[in-house]
């Protein structure tokens, strides 16, 4: 795909190939609500121009399932309830899949720091830990990815690859 060399990886992602799951929250890097992962590192979208990442595995929500088969931080998520209006929920996940692979977080206010960049403005914070805490006892993080081209050049609207 060809884009402008101003467009961010965010709108790359929503408007030349229609992968709304990335939410674009606040547009300044400050909630986590645009998180997706870049070669498995959790990035926010909003604040990277998409051709920095060419050629770069590119993860968003929609990457994470199989098939019909949730990824298991997924599945943790609606096992514990861990979204209200569900509009932060892509990004926590995304989020919580790289926490996962750092392999930093061992206890639940470790978690709690690392995921301090994504915020939830419904205040589901308890149930997105222990959601994140069962999958990481479970070795949930590891699967899913879409590689991505991009390249300076064509406008926006032009949706041409």
């Amino acid at each position: 795909m060809e884009v402008a060399p101003w467009t961010t990886l965010l709108d790359a992602l929503r408007e030349y190939l229609d992968l709304t799951g990335t939410k674009k929250g606040c547009d300044h890097g400050q909630c986590g609500a645009c998180t997706v992962l870049v070669n498995g590192t959790r990035i926010n979208s909003c604040l990277t121009l998409a051709i920095m990442k060419d050629g770069a595995e590119v993860t968003t929500i929609e990457g994470l399932a199989e098939g019909d088969a949730l990824h298991p931080l997924q599945r943790a998520f609606v096992e514990h309830d861990a979204f209200q209006c569900g509009y932060c929920t892509p990004g926590q996940i995304c989020s919580a899949v790289g926490l996962i692979r750092e392999g930093r977080a061992k206890t639940a206010d470790e978690v709690r720091e690392l995921m301090s960049g994504n915020i939830c403005r419904c205040g589901a914070y308890p149930n997105i830990v222990e959601a994140i805490r069962d999958a990481m006892r479970a070795g949930g993080g590891s699967r899913g990815h879409e590689r991505i081209f991009l390249h300076p050049g064509r406008r926006r609207g032009d949706r041409s690859a």
